[in-house]
């Protein structure tokens, strides 16, 4: 059984290695979505993780994130979805064991999903 849960941050950002003029290499700001999928089998008292637990484990990377500019964090890279996705699933994986996937919005109708390297088979990372 896979369960869900969402989170709102806000931060600015400015992509890099764009094309002269690339409306996305000037900084700019989104309200994102966070959604952590867990997968397991159900236990006592009849769920797979208690939601609280999803919520401790986003709150130590949210702390980081919202507010901020994420070009400033260390180690999260030029700051796309992509690489957010995989820098949220870096600091969660330990917290939460068997969290399958890290989906981040960054508007309405983009976004990405990421199942981590453990979850991928493809070896290319």
């Amino acid at each position: 059984m896979v369960i869900w849960k969402t989170f709102r941050f806000e931060a600015a950002h400015r992509l890099e290695g764009l094309p002269h003029g690339h409306r996305c290499g000037r900084l700019h700001g989104h309200g994102y979505l966070v959604t952590i999928y867990v997968e397991g089998e159900i236990v006592e008292p009849g769920w797979v993780v208690d939601f609280a637990e999803l919520k401790a484990a986003w709150n130590y990377a949210c702390g980081v994130l919202d507010h901020s500019s994420l070009n400033d964090i260390h180690d999260l890279g030029n700051p796309t979805s992509e690489n957010l996705a995989v820098w949220v699933w870096d600091r969660l994986i330990v917290k939460l064991p068997h969290l399958t996937m890290i989906e981040v919005s960054e508007t309405c109708t983009s976004g990405v999903q990421y199942k981590g390297v453990l979850n991928e088979g493809s070896g290319s990372e």
